[in-house]
């Protein structure tokens, strides 16, 4: 169950007590498919993840790295955040669509 999830979504700016962050947010039916594969990890594991993750390839243009996806609002979100590098070298900005894939793993 390694699908890739994609979706066009807008490059979030958050500011937090701990400095800012860039993250997209996976809804819908992108949120109800990652959330199956945190389920499907749970059965094959036995456990969940710190603050209930799900480890991912992620893909912004040319741009590959791996990460982790984090619930949010139970599971109906999930967040990706997308660091300098990338947006360096995707040429990003905050409000820019991004086209975004992810693969669990």
């Amino acid at each position: 169950m390694n699908e890739s999830i994609s979706a066009a979504l807008p490059l979030q700016h958050w500011q937090g007590d701990r400095g800012t962050y860039h993250l997209v947010t996976f809804a819908g039916a992108e949120a109800e498919a990652l959330a199956a594969h945190a389920a499907m990890q749970r059965l094959e594991l036995g456990r969940r993840r710190g603050f209930g993750s799900l480890k991912s390839d992620a893909r912004i243009g040319e741009t590959r790295w791996k990460t982790s996806l984090f619930p949010q609002h139970g599971q109906s979100e999930w967040v990706l955040l997308v660091g300098r590098k990338v947006m360096r070298a995707e040429g990003l900005a905050p409000g820019d669509e991004v086209d975004v894939s992810v693969t669990p793993v």
